[in-house]
């Protein structure tokens, strides 16, 4: 059972860009990730810089945020906002780094890693 989202923003936070997006939706159906689910965005502490990004697929919860990018609905809780606003994510293919990238303005340290950051 889902909650049902009561919270929108009226501009999206985060941008994703297509290249990622393609990815997210390759990811969708490797994995056979229903229509129920959407993207959590969000951080939580850890990591070597303080912070660690979170994304992946999840289900809406009464507290989320919610907005659309492309065709990917996407999921934030309201106090991450403060740590993404801004960032865009994007998908990396190049010899030493492949994945998922964060993009994020309001980090003032981040770690060889990419996925690790402090504000």
């Amino acid at each position: 059972m889902s909650a049902e989202v009561k919270s929108t923003t009226k501009s999206n936070p985060i941008s994703i860009t297509p290249t990622a997006l393609e990815q997210l939706t390759r990811l969708r159906n490797e994995l056979g990730v229903n229509e129920e689910h959407h993207l959590r965005i969000g951080v939580r502490g850890g990591g070597c810089s303080g912070f660690e990004y979170q994304l992946g697929f999840d289900l809406p919860e009464e507290d989320d945020q919610q907005f659309a990018v492309g065709e990917e609905t996407v999921l934030m809780k309201p106090g991450h906002a403060l740590y993404l606003l801004g960032m865009e994510i994007d998908w990396a293919t190049g010899l030493e780094n492949r994945g998922f990238t964060f993009n994020n303005p309001n980090a003032t340290e981040t770690c060889g890693c990419g996925t690790s950051f402090s504000a």
